[in-house]
């Protein structure tokens, strides 16, 4: 959400991120909306003030025929108020609907284009493995090596249902705790945050496309069965299983005001992640490229008001889930993501591709993005500045540094050999306890 002034004074360039995101969004309706709420608001104000002056003058009435006259006023006014109370709040409801589709402007080197096919590679990194043998698939892989069970995962769990077992539960925890521990190491405090959540940590983030969730199009699962409240009372308000730790991690600050001389503050979530996949379906629908459930480790920073230092962040940030990737031994690419592959409340953005030899091409890893203030001012986050006592509102980034379902695809396909074996990667092999996985 961009802040109402800003669109008021920026409204071609709100208008051009739109149009450059894709999105139908159309910034002279909200500002017509905007004039009409502060129009009414003013009206409504105006109406109860001549009330107030009318209890006032009640009391001071010298005479009843005076004080019947002015009670008759007042009645009129009470009309008006009561016929304009419920305009306004339609009025204001429809605002606050667009307002939650103000996408954010984007960085002014951000590459301009219609979907991910423009997005822009910035770097490779080591080459793509070259086998003297036809690089069998992670399906077939897991299935060889009794590690990924993808039939009875489905007669379980369903459609993109699996189970990891053996040296795959094993791959899987390691990845988490390795990449937990490098979050450590740079500084990052480390968090196991709730995974079911209420509506506002999502909204808040920018997981809902709309000022409320829509099962049509978010890919959020609701959680049907009603809770109670600690009273015993039954909850009124929904919850919600997230997609990744950003959405708690974020709202862990919501509503406070936070000391300026604590930013940068980072934060490094470990959690299991759910998606829906609705805007998804035909993609990727064997394996576990495209799954419902899985683990992720998130970086989370909250940063002050600076671009500067945001782009500063957001490349450390970007460097650190690099390091990972070589350190595992991974040949990737880093792309810079255009206008029309990224989010709605995105100012830059970029992501991570690592080789996946079995599928004989790259696929995600990682998406780091800058936000700016676009959703502290969702969640009500702010911070006073230590040099002008100013209060802003922060800007908030976020990266992923470990998914375990592609990055487990990618060390199966990568470090496959031909006999069927996989070895472990070097930094890994304290968690499997082994140098590599054979047959069953």
């Amino acid at each position: 959400m961009l802040d109402i002034q800003f669109i008021r004074t920026h409204k071609e360039q709100v208008a051009l991120a739109a149009k450059n995101k894709n999105l139908s969004f159309d910034v002279e309706a909200l500002l017509a909306k905007d004039a009409e709420r502060i129009a009414l608001l003013q009206e409504l104000e105006e109406l109860k003030s001549f009330k107030n002056d009318i209890n006032d003058s009640i009391q001071k009435a010298k005479t009843p025929e005076e004080r019947t006259e002015i009670i008759a006023k007042g009645k009129e006014i009470k009309v008006k108020i009561d016929e304009l109370e419920p305009r306004y709040a339609a009025v204001k409801g429809a605002y606050a609907a667009l307002m939650a589709q103000v996408p954010n402007i984007v960085a002014p080197d951000t590459p301009v284009g219609k979907s991910e096919a423009e997005n822009v590679e910035v770097m490779q990194w080591s080459t793509k493995p070259s086998f003297d043998f036809a690089p069998r698939t992670h399906i077939e892989l897991g299935e060889s090596l009794d590690i990924i069970d993808f039939e009875r995962g489905a007669k379980v769990s369903g459609y993109r249902g699996y189970y990891l077992k053996n040296e795959g539960s094993l791959l899987v925890m390691g990845l988490m705790m390795y990449a937990l521990q490098k979050l450590v190491s740079k500084g990052y405090v480390p968090m196991i945050p709730p995974t079911l959540v209420k509506e506002f940590p999502l909204f808040g983030s920018g997981y809902f496309k709309g000022l409320q969730y829509d099962g049509g199009i978010d890919e959020i699962y609701q959680v049907a069965t009603s809770d109670k409240e600690a009273d015993g009372s039954a909850s009124k308000e929904s919850k919600f299983l997230v997609g990744t730790a950003e959405p708690s991690l974020l709202a862990y600050y919501a509503g406070e005001m936070l000391d300026g001389a604590e930013l940068p503050m980072k934060l490094a979530g470990f959690s299991q992640c759910y998606r829906s996949e609705i805007g998804s379906y035909g993609k990727d629908t064997k394996g576990m490229y495209r799954v419902h459930e899985f683990f992720k480790v998130e970086q989370v920073v909250i940063a002050p008001a600076d671009i500067e230092l945001a782009d500063r962040i957001q490349e450390e940030m970007v460097a650190i889930s690099e390091e990972m990737h070589q350190e595992l031994g991974l040949a990737y690419r880093k792309l810079r993501i255009c206008t029309g592959d990224m989010g709605a409340g995105k100012y830059k953005q970029y992501d991570l591709e690592a080789w996946m030899p079995g599928m004989d091409r790259y696929g995600e890893t990682g998406s780091a993005s800058d936000f700016l203030d676009w959703q502290s001012r969702r969640l009500d986050v702010k911070y006073k500045d230590q040099t002008t006592g100013e209060k802003k509102h922060v800007y908030m980034l976020n990266n992923t540094a470990l998914p375990s379902p592609r990055i487990l695809i990618a060390i199966l396909e990568n470090y496959q050999r031909a006999d069927g074996s996989v070895v472990v990667p070097e930094i890994l092999r304290q968690f499997v306890g082994k140098d590599a996985i054979i047959p069953r």
